[in-house]
């Protein structure tokens, strides 16, 4: 026999497990440095020129590239907020990742986001909508050519569509771009280390 006390603990303990499902699901778990130390991707952005469509003083385009997550880009307009990334060659791109905090920018959180590509400003073309519920920590978003899974291209722009709580401007705090790094689908780290002078030689692919 099961008493209405019992069923009242039964009923606080789902509900501190629900509370921390969503936690869970509301923060990031992902790390774009990690992959960046495994080499399987690089990090481009420092190849690229960087734009914003408007900014506050003090909160411009370095904010976004500084490595602080306690600094943050705000745009200072009206919608869509734009950053704009362009390269001076062609450049392979596998994964933008952007890094907010809902819980320290609330309604300056973005919650729909465009990424578009191509050459230059009068033709890029709209690759994905990401929208985006409470957002902590990383947000990796893939970039795909129907099922290629990277793209080549001069420029990239991400677009701020909206923002959580209808908020007129916007924080990010740092975004990463990620380029595939040719060759290390199997990198010999998997293998074990060598151990003689004849396999040691062989350690580092040139």
């Amino acid at each position: 026999m099961i008493t209405g006390s019992m069923v009242s603990f039964k009923k606080q303990l789902n509900k501190v497990a629900n509370t921390s499902d969503d936690q869970e699901k509301s923060e990031s778990k992902d790390d774009p440095l990690e992959d960046e130390r495994q080499g399987f991707v690089r990090e481009v952005g420092n190849q690229a020129v960087w734009s914003l469509s408007s900014c506050k003083p003090g909160f411009g385009v370095e904010r976004l590239r500084d490595n602080i997550m306690d600094t943050y880009w705000q745009s200072d307009g009206q919608l869509p907020h734009l950053v704009n990334i362009q390269f001076h060659r062609k450049t392979s791109i596998s994964q933008i990742y952007i890094y907010t905090d809902y819980k320290l920018d609330e309604s300056y959180t973005p919650s729909r986001i465009s990424i578009r590509a191509g050459s230059h400003f009068n033709d890029l073309q709209e690759l994905q909508i990401v929208d985006l519920t409470e957002p902590t920590g990383w947000v990796a978003i893939p970039i795909k050519d129907g099922s290629v899974k990277s793209i080549r291209t001069f420029m990239l722009q991400i677009a701020v569509i909206s923002n959580h709580q209808n908020g007129r401007d916007t924080h990010m705090r740092q975004i990463r771009i990620h380029a595939p790094v040719e060759g290390r689908h199997y990198p010999l780290e998997l293998f074990g280390k060598f151990s003689t002078v004849n396999f040691q030689k062989f350690a580092t692919i040139r």
